[in-house]
């Protein structure tokens, strides 16, 4: 069994919703073989990170960056977990209420760092998220799963 591990900080209901159906679509019935566990940014520790084989990453965008939660969650795995998670496959959706342009980049250059391989662009949704944007959530679940699962 593979195991998903999201890492999220959900402090607003729009990205509440937004992690619902992320998690849902990862967890949907269609993928079999992978076990979706979630933590919080701020619980998530080293040995998640090594126990799980892909990634979910969920956070605001605060003044142009990543939330201070998930910039804690990369500064507490990222030496442990640097040799051991090279080439694992992560996703990653971010709400803003305008430019997620400083977050993007951070977000690239920590986990270029840590050679995790993007299996889709990361997801923006700036404002209230649509019904379209909640689609796109669960689709970015189900495709990180099922790049998860056994074939």
């Amino acid at each position: 069994m593979k195991t998903l591990l999201i890492v999220h900080h959900t402090p607003s209901p729009s990205l509440r919703a937004m992690y619902e159906a992320v998690r849902a679509g990862a967890a949907t019935d269609e993928i079999e073989g992978v076990e979706v566990v979630s933590r919080p940014a701020l619980t998530a520790s080293a040995p998640d990170v090594l126990e799980a084989d892909g990634y979910l990453l969920g956070t605001p965008v605060n003044l142009g960056y990543l939330s201070g939660a998930l910039k804690h969650f990369f500064d507490q795995i990222y030496y442990p977990s640097l040799d051991e998670t090279s080439r694992r496959p992560y996703g990653a959706y971010l709400h803003g209420n305008s430019d997620a342009a400083g977050a993007l980049r951070a977000l690239d250059s920590i986990t270029t760092g840590l050679r995790w391989r993007a299996v889709r662009p990361p997801l923006v949704v700036n404002g209230d998220p649509a019904k379209a944007d909640l689609e796109a959530c669960w689709e970015l679940g189900a495709t990180v799963a099922a790049e998860l699962a056994p074939l």
